[in-house]
């Protein structure tokens, strides 16, 4: 095997690796997401945890951020909670970042 064969099997696994902790960050962020929406709609106990889980499952609707965001905004306007699209939208933000910080951490 060449040197050009390693280093594009590096680049390959890094990627990959990458790839993986960016998906393992956004189900944490969604888990997170559906613990912060649960708490403002007044969930309790076990309720939390399958708020938070639906919030995970609803991510493999749609390529993207929009089905969580949807499900979530539209379960707080249902719920009465006055939050708007964009206080959710930086939610997740600093959701995804708070997420990616705790893997980085071993957390």
């Amino acid at each position: 095997m060449t040197t050009f064969d390693n280093r594009e099997r590096g680049f390959e696994n890094k990627f990959a690796l990458e790839q993986e902790n960016e998906f393992k960050a956004g189900a944490r962020r969604n888990r997170l997401l559906g613990q912060w929406a649960a708490g403002l709609m007044g969930l309790e106990g076990d309720h939390i945890a399958e708020y938070a889980q639906a919030v995970v499952k609803s991510d493999f609707e749609l390529p993207g951020d929009e089905d969580v965001l949807r499900k979530v905004f539209e379960d707080l306007k249902g719920s009465g909670v006055g939050v708007s699209e964009g206080e959710v939208r930086m939610k997740m933000a600093e959701l995804l970042a708070l997420a990616r910080d705790q893997l980085k951490n071993g957390i």
